[in-house]
């Protein structure tokens, strides 16, 4: 028994690629995607933090090189990593090739940045070499000249007007294999922005606010517009953007499509805020929980309430679930029935023993 949705989302189809071994589009999983924040030169710290992002969860990750160095550099860390690796590439032709000659599974680039449409021609020739795709990556901080003047300040019309601009530069090479975003920091226009472009276009599309800000206001902010747009059915693979450790985007992108029933991975938690009712330190029990269970990749619910006023409820639509009862009384559902009861002390424990048991029952099944 899990959680039952509501509703369901009927996603929008669009054309699919791959990104790496990655399906994006299409019916494929709403896939969640990360970026490095070390220095790209620092090959030992960056395939760190690939693999770290990679064991968090993260489908693909996004590597920043800005210099031939760490184009160069990005061949040395492809060795070491499993996850598929975009890089990401601003104004210099050349330092696309070089990374798509390295093994990059993908290319972030802004058409109209890289300059003249020989240099993108050649891009687009090392991309089909190397079975490498392109992500087209319009930001509202980084629109071309001549757009700005048009519209005299970053807006929709100007994102989406360069997005179909730099789609039918690809096009007119007979390169389709890419995806497509519209960001920017600021959800109203990022979210009518994707909301235009996704009415006449069929290419996925990458969701996320850009430089959205520290992890609770980022987090926040990248809910709602990515999760706007993803009720709405826009959307194939998001980036949550935070000015935090990069593994804190993974965690936020899964609860993002856990809580719209796109996607579900490790333990959903369901628990009360607490009040004077609970029969357990519900907030300190619940950190602990995240903590200890953060190594389950198995869909798992569970509900932790700390008393009966809407504890028997929520643990009736759980796999696992935990009713705050007397002073050291507290009863314990599994599969949404009441199974046995646990004392205050015991709870950790417990709780912890009885979803790794669910786990290794989903690995078996």
């Amino acid at each position: 028994m899990s959680i039952r949705p509501f509703r369901d989302i009927k996603r929008k189809k669009t054309k699919k690629i791959k990104v790496g071994n990655v399906e994006i589009g299409g019916d494929a999983p709403i896939s969640v995607q990360s970026m490095t924040n070390t220095l790209t030169t620092d090959v030992e710290a960056t395939i760190k933090q690939i693999n770290d992002l990679d064991n968090a969860g993260a489908d693909i990750v996004r590597v920043s090189c800005p210099d031939q160095e760490s184009s160069l550099s990005l061949k040395k860390i492809l060795k070491h990593v499993n996850v598929p690796i975009v890089a990401d590439i601003h104004f210099h032709y050349k330092r696309a090739i070089e990374c798509a000659s390295s093994g990059a599974s993908c290319l972030r680039i802004n058409p109209g940045n890289i300059g003249s449409k020989e240099k993108v021609k050649e891009i687009l020739k090392a991309a089909k070499d190397n079975n490498c795709s392109i992500r087209i990556g319009v930001n509202a901080g980084s629109l071309e000249k001549s757009l700005l003047e048009k519209y005299k300040e970053p807006c929709p019309e100007a994102l989406v007007e360069s997005a179909v601009n730099n789609i039918k530069l690809l096009e007119d090479e007979d390169f389709f294999n890419f995806k497509i975003s519209v960001k920017s920091s600021d959800v109203f226009l990022s979210t009518k922005a994707y909301r235009s472009l996704s009415k006449i276009c069929e290419y996925p599309l990458h969701l996320g606010i850009t430089e959205a800000g520290s992890l609770t206001s980022g987090s926040i902010k990248s809910s709602i517009g990515i999760g706007m747009l993803l009720m709405e059915g826009i959307g194939d693979t998001i980036r949550v953007s935070l000015s935090a450790d990069p593994i804190e985007e993974v965690k936020v992108g899964y609860e993002i499509l856990k809580s719209l029933n796109l996607r579900h991975k490790g333990v959903n938690i369901i628990s009360c805020p607490s009040c004077a009712r609970q029969g357990f330190p519900v907030i300190e029990t619940v950190k602990i929980l995240e903590e200890k269970l953060s190594h389950i990749k198995e869909p798992i619910t569970l509900s932790i309430i700390g008393c009966v006023v809407n504890g028997p409820g929520e643990a009736s639509q759980t796999q696992v679930g935990l009713t705050g009862g007397g002073k050291d009384d507290h009863m314990v559902y599994i599969s949404g029935l009441p199974h046995h009861k646990v004392a205050s002390n015991k709870i950790i424990e417990e709780i912890i023993s009885l979803v790794e048991n669910k786990s290794k029952e989903l690995q078996k099944n």
